[in-house]
Formats: C-alpha cells, structure tokens, sequence
C-alpha cells in the first residue's frame, strides 16, 4: 500500500488505488464554524491509530465555505443533493472506500479524538459500535451540552423504550457517534432520508440480531455559532415516537387490539346474562358497547398482521419466525372457513331475530330480549366479513413478498 504525508503533518492522504480501512463520514450543513477543528480531530485520531483512513464530508447543499475547508484540509468532500440528514450519510456512505466506517456530527459536539475506542471494538468483531453520552451508559455530558428535558427525559425514555420495544442493548439511542461496517450497513437496506436515519439503525439492527456494542463518549458543547442546532425537540420526538410505532407494530395495532377484544369480552359476559353489580344494571346498552370494542380490537389486531407482513415483503422489517408459523396455520383457506363459520353464525342469529319479529306479527317488539340475538348477530356478522376480506388481503401481501 503506497501512503504520502504530504497533505497535511497530521493526515495520511492515501492514493486512490490504495486499500482503506476506516472511513470517517461526516454529515455537513453550514458547519464553517466547528468543521476544521472535527478534521483536525479525526485527522490525529487517524494518525495514532496508524489506521489506513479517509475522511468524508457529505456535504448537504452548505451556503458558506464548509466545503472549501474540508478540500483545504485534504478530506473528500461528497456532493448530496438530496435534503436531509438521513441522506447526507446515505451519499457519504455509499462514497466510503473501507471496511469500517465511522460517522458522527461536524458540530464539534462529538469528540473524534475517540475513534480508537470504537476501531477497537469494530476490530473485534462488532458489527455496530454505539457511542453513549449518558451517565448510565459510562457516559458524560459536559455542562450546556445538551438541554436538561434531552437529558433527563426526551434520551432517556426514547432509549429505555427501543430497549423493550425492540431488544435493543444501547442506552443512548440518539447518540450520532457510531462506527459500523461497511457490509453490515449496505445489508440494512437503509430507508429513512431525515433524522430517523440514526433510529432505523438501531432498530434494524436489533432485530436482525446484529452484533452490538456500546462505548461511553463524552458529549461538548455545540461549537458553532453562526447558527442554531438543527434538532427541533417537539418535531424530532414525536418523529422518533411515530417511526418506532410504525417499526413495531405490536405496540402500535397488536396489544391495543387485544386489549380492547379482551374488555368487549369481559363486557359480554356480564350483559349477555343482564348481570347486575350493585345498583348497575348492565343490559343491552353495555353489550352494544361491547360489541364496538371487540370490532375495533379485532380490526387492530388484522392491522398488526397486515402491516408486519407488508413490512416484511418490503424489506423494512427482517423474517419473523412467528409471523410465518402464524401463516402457515391460517392461510387463505382456514381464513375463509373460520371467517364463513363466522358469518353463518351471525346471519344465523340474524335470522331468529327476524322469526321472533314474525312470531309477533311483526309488531312491537322487547328491545331487552331481541336485541341479545341482534347484537351478537351483527357483531359475527361483521367480524366474519372482516376475517375473509383480510385473508385474502394477507395472501395478495405473501405473494408479492415471494
């Protein structure tokens, strides 16, 4: 490998046709202010580690001189059209010639003196090496670094909660400073173009069974000062609330499905027989009610099917061994025999309403006693309707994955 020091006193620029081990991409918008002290950073970092090395700037449309400082100081500057910080990384990605890539922020809040920690873990064998800022991570967070609801609230929750929502090992989901390789990052299938970039892989990753691991970081003060941070708390939360919902559909359709199916059943119980408790009296009102949260839980919990199996024909989600033991149980077939069973026992229903209607000479009826033959009647009724058109909805979504 041929190597030249004649850049700069602290940057190996390496040949074109020369084999690089580290790429250290950084996402670029109008960062004049911090952006030679991050290359200067990297470029030392680079230079301890006697790495074979290349540093990106994936530059994002930037109005001041960020690009001519990044050629000045021998980095690779990568034209990005597309807007957003998902797609500035996206094009410095796809552009990085070696095995490992580390990215991170050109605010000068992440200290790029710490590449050895995360080259000696990727070195190791991880295929995603997570950087953490907070405390409970080993982390720290140096005073006016990061706003006290981001550090004791917005972090915090959204990480505790890719933990249990998607076993996720890290304790700092937010954190930019992360290393991973190459090959590992093109098997994602990234897809995200703004900032759920970072969260997307997380959540991959986690799925995929990835090899994670997790080094603590400190975390400075935004360096620049020619303009605001472009984090918008409100905006950015509910972003991320919103992508881990659509990434998880348990949570968002399955378990409050289920939850209501449980409270209409629990609700039939009780007004079916016309039970009282104390001075209540749970009569067909109660069961109308019921009906409704069994309808709506049942429809969820189809949502939650139909969405992870469109998630998984379209790659955003990896196999789930249990969706597909699920399928091969209730295929088009069963769906159609349990959802026609449902409709013939609703219909069933219907009809002995209608001969109870008759038997009175279709007069006036006893709205407490028929309406517990109606009820049930249009709530099979409906959910047999729901079961066959949803099986078959299903079936067209496994084709396409094959």
């Amino acid at each position: 490998m041929k190597v030249k020091a004649n850049f700069t006193d602290t940057f190996l620029e390496l040949e074109d046709e020369a084999v690089v081990e580290l790429s250290v991409v950084m996402p670029c918008l109008n960062e004049a202010d911090t952006l030679r002290l991050c290359i200067e950073k990297a470029q030392k970092a680079i230079r301890d580690c006697a790495v074979a090395a290349e540093i990106i700037v994936a530059d994002n449309g930037s109005t001041d001189n960020s690009r001519q400082i990044a050629t000045s100081m021998g980095a690779r500057v990568v034209h990005v059209e597309s807007k957003g910080y998902g797609s500035a990384l996206m094009g410095g990605i796809a552009a990085a010639r070696a095995k490992f890539i580390i990215m991170g922020d050109a605010d000068d809040s992440y200290d790029f003196l710490e590449i050895p920690k995360f080259l000696e873990k990727l070195r190791a064998g991880a295929e995603l090496v997570q950087g953490c800022r907070l405390p409970i991570g080993g982390g720290r967070i140096i005073q006016g670094a990061m706003p006290l609801s981001h550090r004791w609230i917005g972090n915090p929750m959204f990480s505790i909660l890719v933990r249990h929502m998607f076993w996720s090992p890290i304790h700092d989901v937010y954190c930019g400073l992360r290393g991973f390789s190459k090959e590992f990052y093109e098997n994602l299938d990234q897809r995200c173009t703004g900032m759920e970039f970072a969260t997307e892989m997380i959540i991959k990753a986690s799925m995929s069974g990835a090899r994670i691991a997790e080094v603590p970081i400190t975390l400075w003060p935004d360096g620049r000062k020619s303009h605001p941070p472009h984090l918008r708390t409100l905006r950015d939360g509910w972003r991320t609330l919103r992508f881990y919902l659509m990434y998880c559909p348990r949570w968002l359709f399955f378990y409050p499905g289920i939850g209501a199916i449980i409270l209409g059943l629990i609700g039939y119980c009780i007004a079916l027989p016309g039970l009282r408790i104390g001075r209540l009296v749970l009569d067909v009102h109660t069961l109308l009610f019921a009906s409704l949260f069994i309808l709506v839980g049942y429809q969820s919990t189809l949502f939650a099917i139909l969405t992870k199996l469109f998630a998984i024909g379209e790659g955003l989600l990896p196999e789930d061994p249990r969706v597909t033991r699920f399928m091969k149980r209730i295929n088009l077939e069963r769906g159609l025999l349990i959802g026609g069973g449902a409709l013939i026992g609703g219909m069933g229903l219907l009809l002995a309403s209608v001969n109870i209607w008759r038997a009175n000479d279709f007069g006036r009826l006893d709205y407490s006693q028929t309406m517990r033959w109606v009820i049930p009647g249009v709530t099979l009724t409906v959910l047999g309707v729901q079961t066959v058109l949803n099986s078959f909805f299903a079936s067209i979504l496994r084709m396409r994955r094959r």
